[in-house]
């Protein structure tokens, strides 16, 4: 059965990662959304209801496959969240598809590419991304395409409610700790923008957190966030 609930031991520093990468970004009217792809079909499902509230006339959703995606994804998560805002109402010509990148960087530089294929140049993007994903997201978007008004949301879901809908808490929590290491790291390699430093009991938390186990969605070297 799966694992939807949080030691509670641990509680106090997941809830302090998921708070911390939570951009409280308020959605608004723009040329064009992004839907970042991976597991969470809550993307798709958002990016849908956006367009229905009429936020924007123009979707590209983006992402290959990653080995835990291939089998809820078969064609790509790409094109499984095109076909889910689609049977939410979103009409098929609204929506291009991106179906090569298999990072955040690549999900932007080859969605401004396909874009302009199709001859639109956006003045302001939304991305959609999964909650954990926020900040690298949109810290991403600024290097690699800082010409555009860039917001980033996600589906508005309580953390417990987010368990519920994934159904792992343990992958969650994995991916919450994997997405605040990266986002010292890849701002030391350029790869990201580093306009504010991880504060102190974000760094508390992760290190715990680390301690605890929660270590799977780590980048290799295993280095601490505040090296």
């Amino acid at each position: 059965m799966p694992n939807v609930m949080i030691p509670a031991e641990v509680r106090e520093d997941v809830e302090t990662l998921w708070a911390f990468h939570d951009l409280q970004h308020e959605p608004r009217p723009v040329d064009v959304c992004i839907g970042l792809g991976g597991h969470d079909l809550g993307v798709a499902d958002y990016t849908a209801d956006l367009y229905l509230e009429g936020l924007f006339r123009q979707i590209v959703f983006t992402g290959a496959n990653a080995p835990t995606t291939v089998d809820a994804f078969p064609e790509g998560e790409a094109f499984g969240y095109r076909d889910h805002a689609i049977a939410r109402g979103v009409p098929a010509d609204a929506v291009l598809v991106e179906p090569a990148a298999t990072n955040t960087s690549e999900n932007l530089e080859l969605s401004r590419k396909l874009l302009a294929e199709h001859q639109v140049e956006p003045s302001s993007v939304l991305l959609v991304s999964h909650p954990y994903q926020q900040r690298r997201a949109f810290a991403t978007c600024r290097v690699v395409w800082p010409e555009v008004d860039v917001l980033c949301v996600s589906r508005p879901l309580a953390l417990d409610a987010y368990l519920e809908a994934i159904g792992d808490a343990d992958r969650v929590v994995d991916m919450l700790v994997g997405e605040t290491q990266r986002l010292t790291l890849y701002a030391e390699l350029g790869f990201i923008s580093h306009e504010e430093d991880v504060p102190g009991d974000v760094l508390g938390a992760f290190d715990r957190l680390v301690t605890a186990g929660y270590t799977s969605r780590l980048v290799e070297d295993r280095r601490p966030i505040d090296v």
